[in-house]
């Protein structure tokens, strides 16, 4: 754990709260809940504020108001025992990711990919083809982010940097992909012409890969066509495959994606992973899952199409 309870850790808190910090509009209710007496908060109230920030128990949560404006909304998605991806876990990295305005959360948005990382490893281990690719991605970008900030050779933070992270107010480059643009392009890493291993052509490759990810759950959660056919699980995979990655795949690449989509399982194994048991089921559950990935694929979109950067080499 970061945290201690150390003496020096919690007077530079309360010089924080009370003098400089500017919290969210949630973190400001912890405040409230904790000190409502307008008094100087107490080390042991103070100590209760921060570990109930950052160990509160991971529940499932209801996630309604992520539905589609006119979608079915369920009242809670559930937790699978005895499986590594959890739709609810997802939804809860993809929340947090876009909880700055209009930018991305770096870090959420990682933890949002080692979710999607469980489920296409869940798939087996043909899916690996994409997976590989796509964990060393997640790697890549988190490493840029502990050599920028200098501290990949210290495995200890002062005091008062441990609670700037805790709070989201360390400035980091890395912290959002607003941030890590900006910084890249102010450093010289980006190049237009030739390829290198930025940050933001990694993320690029990545947001491709979420657009995959995407077009498929919608067909998942489709219906049948006018014969009362449902798509297999490999022929959806295949038609979001020719949208969102073939066009930027050499050819060899092209051929061995069409293995992936001949070994995938069926259309059960998917319902399983979101822990229904039919189509009638799934098709709610999908429909948050797909409208949370359309939200910060637009924004991760927007923000590349602000600095010409859907096309980096």
């Amino acid at each position: 754990m970061l945290l201690s309870r150390s003496s020096d850790l919690v007077t530079w808190a309360l010089q924080l709260v009370n003098n400089s910090w500017s919290p969210t509009v949630g973190q400001q209710q912890l405040v409230n809940n904790h000190a409502t007496r307008g008094a100087p908060y107490k080390h042991d109230e103070l100590f209760e504020l921060i570990t109930d920030f950052l160990f509160k128990p991971e529940t499932p949560l209801a996630f309604g108001e992520w539905a589609e404006p006119d979608g079915a909304r369920p009242s809670l998605i559930k937790e699978c025992p005895s499986q590594s991806f959890q739709a609810w876990r997802l939804l809860r990295h993809l929340k947090s990711s876009m909880a700055d305005g209009d930018d991305i959360l770096l870090e959420p948005y990682l933890q949002s990919w080692d979710e999607l990382l469980n489920f296409m490893e869940s798939l087996g281990t043909m899916v690996s083809l994409f997976s590989h690719k796509v964990k060393e991605k997640v790697v890549l970008i988190r490493e840029l982010s502990l050599k920028h900030s200098g501290k990949e050779a210290h495995g200890k933070r002062s005091p008062p940097e441990q609670l700037q992270t805790l709070f989201g107010l360390e400035k980091r480059a890395y912290r959002s992909v607003r941030s890590m643009v900006e910084a890249e392009l102010r450093e010289g890493v980006v190049d237009f012409s030739r390829r290198t291993d930025s940050g933001c052509r990694t993320l690029l490759r990545l947001h491709r890969s979420l657009l995959w990810l995407k077009l498929m759950l919608e067909g998942l959660a489709a219906g049948p066509d006018a014969d009362g056919r449902f798509k297999t699980p490999g022929e959806l995979s295949r038609d979001a495959y020719q949208v969102a990655l073939a066009p930027h795949h050499p050819w060899l690449l092209r051929q061995a994606a069409e293995l992936v989509f001949l070994a995938l399982p069926d259309r059960q194994h998917f319902l399983q992973l979101v822990c229904v048991r039919s189509q009638a089921e799934a098709t709610p559950t999908l429909r948050v899952i797909i409208h949370a990935l359309t939200l910060l694929h637009a924004q991760t979109q927007r923000i590349l199409s602000e600095h010409d950067m859907l096309h980096l080499p």
